[in-house]
C-alpha cells in the first residue's frame, strides 16, 4: 500500500532537531569538539561547576518573591516541617495552575491550616471548598488523605525516598519537599526543568513521547556539553531512552540544592520560555548547546528543543444539567425571584472518577445523537426517579421547567457541553418527603441560595448556576412589564 505523501510530510518536521544536531556535529568535526575537552570527568565537572554558580548567582539576584519561598527559607522562622508543609502545598497548587492565581488560594489555605496537624484536622467537604476553582481536585483529596498519613505515622519524611511513599506524592513533589526543606541532594524535574536541560544539552526527544533513541543517537549525544548522560535499556541492547532525572540530578548543587531546583525551575518558567526565551539574558546560555547549534545552523532554533508532542484531541462528552428549585409559591413571578426561601438541590458525584466527591446539580450523560430537548428531559426524568428516586409528578408540581442555554467545560482530556435546564417545583409534601424513604441523604442537600453562593463549587458548575440566575434575572425584569392578569397565570 502506498503511504500518504500528506502524513509524511507532517511527520517530517518532528526529526528536525535530531537531524540539525547532527548536522552541526558534523560540521565542527567530532563530538568530542562540541563536548569537554577529550570528553574528560575532570572538564565534566568544571562545566557542571560553572553552571551551577552562574544560576544560582542569577537566581539570587532576579527570583520573584513569593510566599511559599519566605516560608521555605532556612532561617526564615519556621522548623524544618513547617517548611516541608508550605512547599509542599504550594508544589501541589502549582501543578497545571499559573503563579499569580496560586498565591492567592495558598494564603488563604495557610491562614486557614497553617500546618499538617490543622490539615489532617479537616473535612474533605472543607477542603473542597477551599479549592474551588483551582481545579484537577484530587489533587486536594491527596493533600488531605497524606496530611491524615502523615499525622498517623508521627512525623514528616524527611528523604525523597520516603516522601514518595505518602499518598499523593510523586517523584516531582517529594524532590522539591526534600531538596528545598530538608537539604538533600535530589533534582526535581517538572516540564520547565525539562525544557532547560533539552536546550542546555541539545536533547530533541521530548520525555512525554514513548519514541526511543537508537543505539548510534546515544554516541551521538553521550558526551554534549561535558556531562556523561545517563541511558537506560527497556527494550533491549539496541533500544535506547533518556533519563532526564539523572542527567538533571548530575547537575544539582550538593552545597544547595533546594536553590538550585529553584533556579531551575525559575530559569525554564521565565526566560527560557517554550515559544520566545530569552536567550540574551541567560545566566547559562555560554553552556547552552541548542543556542549553539542554532548558530551553526540556520534550520535550527533553540525552541526546537524540546520536540513539542501534539496533545490528544480530547473526548467529546454531553450531558444534561438540571438545575432543580423547590419554590414555595405558585406564582411564577415569585418562583423567578431570589432569596433563602427558594431551595436548591444538589447531588454528590461518587467518590471515584472525574470531580470525586463533589457536589453538583442534577446531570447525566447523553449521547450525541439525543441532545435535543426531548431526550434529555426523558433522560432526567429517568435520572431523577430511578437512581435518586425522586418521583417529580407524584410529589411536587412543575411551575415552570425551560432550557437556559449551554456551556462548554474543558478538562484535561473531555471537553464536556453542558445543556442546562431549570426546573422549579411546588412540593406537595415537606422537603425530606421529596425522596423515597431510604435514599441515602449524605448524596443529596437541598440548600438555600445564600448557601449556593458561599459553597466550594467547582468552576463549572459555579457557570451553570450563573446561567441560571442571569435567566431568571431577565424573565424577572420581563415579568415585571407583563400587565399583573397575565404575570399571575400559571405557565402550562
Amino acid at each position: 500500500m502506498a503511504k500518504n505523501p500528506k502524513a509524511a510530510n507532517n511527520r517530517r518536521p518532528t526529526r528536525k532537531p535530531r537531524a540539525a544536531a547532527a548536522a552541526a556535529i558534523a560540521l565542527s568535526g567530532d563530538i568530542e569538539d562540541l563536548a569537554a575537552p577529550s570528553g574528560s570527568i575532570k572538564a565534566a565537572g568544571a562545566a557542571a561547576k560553572a553552571v551551577r554558580a552562574e544560576l544560582l548567582r542569577w537566581y539570587e539576584a532576579n527570583r520573584r518573591d513569593l510566599p511559599w519561598r519566605r516560608a521555605g527559607e532556612r532561617g526564615g522562622g519556621g522548623g524544618e516541617e513547617e517548611r516541608a508543609y508550605a512547599v509542599w502545598v504550594s508544589e501541589v497548587m502549582l501543578q497545571q495552575t499559573r503563579v499569580p492565581v496560586v498565591v492567592d488560594y495558598y494564603s488563604r489555605w495557610m491562614a486557614r491550616w497553617p500546618s499538617v496537624h490543622a490539615l489532617a484536622a479537616a473535612t474533605q467537604e472543607e477542603v473542597n471548598e477551599m479549592w474551588a476553582g483551582l481545579g484537577y481536585y484530587r489533587r486536594a483529596r491527596f493533600l488531605l488523605e497524606g496530611a491524615k498519613q502523615i499525622v498517623e505515622k508521627g512525623e514528616f519524611p524527611h528523604t525523597a525516598s520516603a516522601l514518595r511513599e505518602v499518598r499523593g506524592i510523586g517523584d516531582y513533589t517529594a524532590g522539591a519537599i526534600a531538596s528545598i526543606a530538608f537539604n538533600e541532594v535530589v533534582p526535581v524535574v517538572d516540564g520547565n526543568v525539562v525544557r532547560v536541560i533539552s536546550r542546555l544539552y541539545a536533547i530533541p526527544d521530548n520525555p512525554k513521547e514513548s519514541s526511543t533513541f537508537s543505539h548510534t543517537a546515544m554516541f551521538e549525544l553521550e558526551a554534549v556539553g561535558g556531562f556523561i548522560l545517563i541511558w537506560k535499556l527497556p527494550h533491549g541492547p539496541e533500544q535506547f531512552f533518556l533519563d532526564y532525572r539523572e542527567i538533571t540530578g548530575q547537575l544539582v548543587d550538593p552545597s544547595r540544592p533546594g536553590d538550585f531546583n529553584q533556579a531551575m525551575m525559575e530559569l525554564g518558567a521565565t526566560l527560557c520560555s517554550k515559544t520566545k526565551p530569552s536567550c540574551s539574558q541567560c545566566p547559562v546560555s555560554s553552556h547552552c548547546q541548542a543556542l549553539a547549534l542554532s548558530s551553526q545552523n540556520a534550520s535550527v532554533k533553540v525552541t526546537d528543543y524540546p520536540r513539542v508532542v501534539p496533545k490528544a484531541k480530547p473526548r467529546c462528552d454531553f450531558a444534561a444539567v438540571c438545575v432543580v428549585q423547590i419554590a414555595q409559591d405558585f406564582d411564577q413571578g415569585i418562583a423567578y425571584a431570589t432569596g433563602n426561601d427558594n431551595l436548591f438541590l444538589l447531588i454528590k458525584r461518587p467518590e471515584k472518577g472525574l470531580l470525586a466527591g463533589l457536589w453538583e446539580f442534577p446531570s447525566v450523560l447523553v449521547n450525541e445523537g439525543k441532545t435535543d430537548g426531548l431526550n434529555r428531559r426523558k433522560e432526567m426524568d429517568k435520572y431523577l426517579k430511578q437512581l435518586l428516586r425522586i418521583d417529580v409528578k407524584r410529589r411536587s408540581s412543575v411551575i415552570l421547567r425551560e432550557d437556559v442555554g449551554q456551556h462548554v467545560h474543558i478538562f484535561s482530556h473531555i471537553r464536556l457541553t453542558m445543556f442546562v435546564e431549570l426546573m422549579i417545583l411546588n412540593l406537595k409534601d415537606a422537603v425530606d418527603k421529596l425522596c423515597d424513604e431510604g435514599q441515602d441523604s449524605t448524596k443529596l442537600r437541598f440548600i438555600d441560595e445564600k448557601a449556593v453562593e458561599s459553597m466550594g463549587l467547582t468552576s463549572g458548575i459555579r457557570k451553570v448556576y450563573n446561567m441560571v440566575k442571569d435567566f431568571k434575572e431577565k424573565r424577572l425584569t420581563e415579568q415585571s412589564q407583563v400587565p399583573t392578569r397575565k404575570r399571575s397565570r400559571r405557565l402550562k
